[in-house]
């Protein structure tokens, strides 16, 4: 690698004619070519069947009519077949001379075991779904009409016999996913159907070029540290290293041309343009950039998240940098994506676009002590400031992740905002998501977490998987370290815990089982390609390999025995430095369960409702966890809703016990944020983009701003599991502003009554948690079933029950409602549906009306919540699960695609809609009065 780097001098950005890359998406066809495929489609399947690039045969079947929808019913266990079948994708396209020296067919989603042909040709055989595959074609492009042709094995067949050739490792499913570098959970998980597709998942394009091209770019933005004195507003030299790899052609036919001479590259940012030199023969070379000021990027929360356009161009001599630009000094066009424009030997012969953010991150996990036990922490900080991390996992947001467009992923991060979510860790049982996905968390300022794609299970080190691995690895580093949103590198999900706990060294026997990837391979990969950005071998993760690796007390942690043997109260039991995952079951909401379901009657154990609950015991885990708090409905409605409220109300209990340790515990990230179909799950958003109450629950626990009654020991501390304990106010102040004011403490009948009050001045700066203990008559109660405390500062409040719902004295006759219509014929949101019948429409606001619901309690009356879907399946709600205190109201907007006409305080305010707590306890009663 050579730097010879020239003075940065102000320029014009670069500029010119569209790039000559030609994507070979149309006139596709697919058929069966080998495995069982059913005898009354054999001929039809035989047969060329119109296909869709980007696409996978799953959905080129469905839109062809030949198969029903896998999301519907028992659809996936029909449709099993297609993952043991062989299919062959084939396509014409014209081509003629064009007078570039070269012409690569480049693949960037080959899903998964393809073969390659061009004209008869073979150009590749593939096996690893996360890779961009590019093919020489020169010698092999015939003037007029060329035949492309892709043929994909069978996944199940390929990751079975490579199984049995690389020896047989645990794995946590029927299939041996671990033996195939394809999206893991396509094989089935415990929230995800089995749909072992094939198919050209990523475009696909025939790119010409000359000379020489840009091979890789990489930006990388930082800042120099101004420390933690400087205002986030204010701006910092900043600097800019771009590592540039080039490939230069034979190009025997000029002696004197750019692939046998020095080339150069120009780097434009910010209205300064940047050149250095590759010598003869290299093929590297890094530019420096020093920025005299820069506004840094920020995570939301703490700052706004300015992005910088990074373009490069290469170049046969220093003089053509911008030469096609007109010289204005204007910054290049805005992209979403890097972009890449081959070009002639004539002004640049490449270029590439990036945006950057300019900031600085790292991971602090130091030594600490809490309660005179040692431990590790585990915190994110970005520009020198300690984030506590508000997250939630994201899993591919489809089962078919080639139907996700930016419109869909843009909706899923809005309601991970609405949520006060401000990271989202993309799970290595997935996908290295689309650029769309990270530059839309760049722009709002949403941190990512991303995993390698290891999870679960055990992998082999030796060859072809680590080659595979390594080429994986490489590509996707490349294309997502200039992501400022980007803050963390993970080696795996659970593998290092599973190691220890999950029987795995015995069934071993030996064998390599991955451990070689996360300690050395991926770290010498990121040392080379990304030696900035934080990397943690696991999740979880205790900071050495000589501890056990989910231990509360060191680094980051998964809380699993809540869900699956104790209960959500154990969330108390740990206190932790960071919780990387934590979750409980919902269903999905009322109008997703009925799109997908044809069962009548619907019940909790009809058949397709057990095929849509993939959880192991999963129903006897909703109802061992529902019944310490309410009791077992016989209703279908009422077990809807008190399953939907169970979820919320552990997230809300795992959420507000894990910020009120602050700063011991530096993040919470709950599982899920998302479905990719419908199904009873983890997630708060389900498969057909329908926030469940669960995503309420994450807004009001995610707050900036929180007050909230916990458990303690009389000394503040962590109470012991079993052990006495004290209560205590915990107020957050998770924001950039001081916040003061009274403390009002109360103990407080359920017919508004209050036993007992006490009021303290209080005073947080930013980003601080302050605990005092209740005073003890405030903290004890009386009679447990019909009191609470109620703990207020400003605007916010916390709440602490003496009794569980189902042994509390509420009663379903406590509210009055009024409802108005308040807009009609204006633009409401729509949501951005998954795609249970096809693809999701690319859906944004819409003309529609607005009600709002206005609800007044007469006593307690806990979690209001208007479920709208059962109104209409595109109505949204501002806000669900609301208590009202007597004489309390609260007004609800609701925006609905159509009018609900002289129906809708009747529709609005009928019982299955406005749900209570109150109602799951008490039982039918009279209909709220509605004006």
């Amino acid at each position: 690698m050579t730097a010879l780097t020239s003075p940065t001098v102000p320029g014009p950005a670069p500029a010119g004619p569209a790039a000559p890359r030609r994507e070979l998406h149309t006139g596709w066809t697919v058929r069966a070519v080998a495995g069982p495929v059913p005898a009354h489609l054999a001929d039809r399947l035989r047969a060329l069947v119109p296909a869709t690039v980007p696409g996978v045969v799953h959905t080129d079947l469905l839109a062809a009519g030949l198969v029903p929808d896998p999301y519907l019913d028992d659809n996936e266990h029909v449709l099993a077949w297609i993952g043991r079948c062989d299919w062959e994708y084939r396509t014409t396209f014209e081509w003629a001379p064009d007078g570039h020296e070269r012409h690569d067919l480049v693949a960037d989603g080959l899903d998964t075991v393809a073969t390659v042909t061009l004209n008869g040709h073979v150009l590749a055989e593939t096996a690893n779904q996360h890779r961009t595959y590019r093919l020489p074609v020169d010698g092999l492009l015939r003037p007029g009409t060329n035949e492309l042709v892709v043929r994909f094995s069978s996944p199940l067949a390929y990751a079975a016999a490579q199984n049995l050739a690389m020896g047989y490792r645990p794995h946590t499913n029927p299939h041996p996913f671990n033996a195939i570098r394809k999206m893991a959970c396509s094989f089935g998980w415990d929230w995800g159907l089995e749909t072992a597709t094939s198919g050209i998942w990523r475009p696909l394009a025939l790119e010409a070029w000359s000379g020489a091209r840009l091979a890789t770019v990489r930006p990388v933005a930082t800042v120099v540290d101004p420390g933690t004195a400087v205002p986030a507003d204010q701006p910092v030299p900043g600097r800019l290293a771009v590592h540039v790899d080039v490939e230069r052609s034979p190009g025997h036919d000029r002696p004197d041309g750019p692939q046998h001479a020095d080339l150069h590259v120009a780097v434009h940012v910010d209205g300064l343009v940047t050149t250095a030199r590759v010598p003869a023969g290299e093929t590297s070379t890094v530019v420096d950039v020093d920025l005299p000021v820069v506004r840094r990027w920020w995570p939301r929360g703490y700052g706004e998240q300015p992005l910088y356009e990074v373009a490069v161009e290469l170049l046969a001599t220093p003089g053509a940098a911008g030469a096609t630009e007109p010289s204005d000094g204007s910054a290049p066009p805005s992209d979403a994506s890097p972009a890449h424009e081959a070009r002639p030997a004539v002004g640049p012969l490449d270029v590439r676009r990036h945006r950057v953010g300019f900031r600085t991150v790292r991971l602090d996990m130091l030594p600490d002590e809490h309660d005179g036990e040692p431990g590790t922490s585990f915190v994110i900080v970005v520009n020198e400031r300690p984030v506590f991390v508000r997250g939630a996992n994201w899993i591919p947001d489809d089962a078919f992740p080639h139907r996700v467009t930016r419109e869909r992923y843009a909706a899923r991060i809005t309601q991970a905002e609405q949520a006060n979510v401000n990271l989202l860790r993309v799970w290595g049982g997935g996908i290295y998501e689309a650029d769309d996905f990270y530059d839309l968390c760049d722009e709002r300022g949403i941190l990512t977490w991303q995993d390698f794609l290891f999870a679960c299970s055990t992998y082999a080190e030796e060859e072809p998987l680590r080659g595979e691995v390594e080429a994986e690895v490489r590509d996707n580093v490349v294309r997502l370290a200039p992501h400022p949103s980007l803050v963390l590198w993970n080696g795996n999900n659970e593998n290092l815990w599973g190691f220890h706990d999950w029987d795995w060294q015995l069934r071993l026997q030996g064998r390599t089982w991955g451990l070689g990837y996360y300690t050395e391979l991926l770290p010498a990969l990121l040392a080379e390609l990304d030696p900035g950005r934080p990397y943690t071998p696991g999740s979880p993760w205790s900071g050495t390999l000589d501890l056990h690796p989910n231990l509360d007390a060191h680094g980051s942690v998964h809380v699993w025995d809540a869900w699956n043997r104790k209960g959500y109260e154990v969330y108390r039991d740990h206190v932790a430095r960071f919780v990387a995952e934590f979750g409980w079951q919902g269903p999905p909401t009322w109008s997703t369960l009925r799109d997908a379901l044809s069962d009548d009657p619907l019940t909790p154990e009809s058949p397709g409702m057990l095929v849509h609950q993939k959880a192991a015991q999963g129903n006897d885990k909703l109802t061992d966890g529902l019944l310490p708090h309410f009791p077992l409905p016989d209703d279908m409605d009422d077990w809807h809703w008190a399953m939907s409220l169970n979820q919320a109300n552990a997230m809300t209990v795992g959420i507000e016990h894990m910020r009120s340790w602050s700063p011991r515990c530096a993040g919470a990230v709950v599982w899920q944020l998302n479905d990719c179909w419908p199904v009873t799950s983890w997630a708060a958003v389900d498969g057909a983009g329908r926030a469940k109450p669960t995503l309420s629950a994450l807004r009001h626990a995610y707050r900036d701003r929180l007050v909230t009654v916990q458990p303690r020991r009389p000394d503040g501390g962590a109470p012991l599991p079993g052990g006495a304990s004290a209560l205590a106010v915990v107020v957050v102040n998770d924001s950039p502003d001081p916040w003061s004011g009274t403390l009002v403490q109360r103990r407080v009948r359920y017919d508004g009554t209050v036993l007992a009050e006490a009021g303290t001045a209080v005073g947080l700066a930013p980003r601080e948690t302050r605990t005092l203990l209740l005073p003890d008559d405030v903290a004890s109660a009386a009679s447990t079933p019909d009191e609470l405390v109620v703990a207020t500062l400003g605007d916010e409040r916390g709440l602490w029950f003496f009794a569980e719902p189902r042994d509390s004295a509420l009663v379903d006759d406590g509210l009055d409602v009024a409802v108005r219509e308040v807009a009609s014929g204006v633009e409401v949101p729509l949501p951005v549906p998954g795609s249970i019948r096809g693809p999701a429409p690319d859906a944004g606001p819409g003309v529609g009306h607005r009600y709002e619901v206005t609800v007044t309690a007469r006593t307690l009356v806990r979690d209001v919540t208007l479920l709208v879907d059962k109104v209409h399946p595109g109505a949204t709600v501002d806000d669900q699960l609301v208590t009202l205190l007597p004489g309390e109201r609260a007004t609800f907007t609701v925006s609905v695609p159509a009018a609900l006409g002289p129906e809708a305080p009747l529709s609005l305010t009928a019982r299955r809609v406005l749900r209570t707590a109150n109602q799951l306890v008490a039982g039918p009663s009279a209909q709220p009065v509605a004006r």
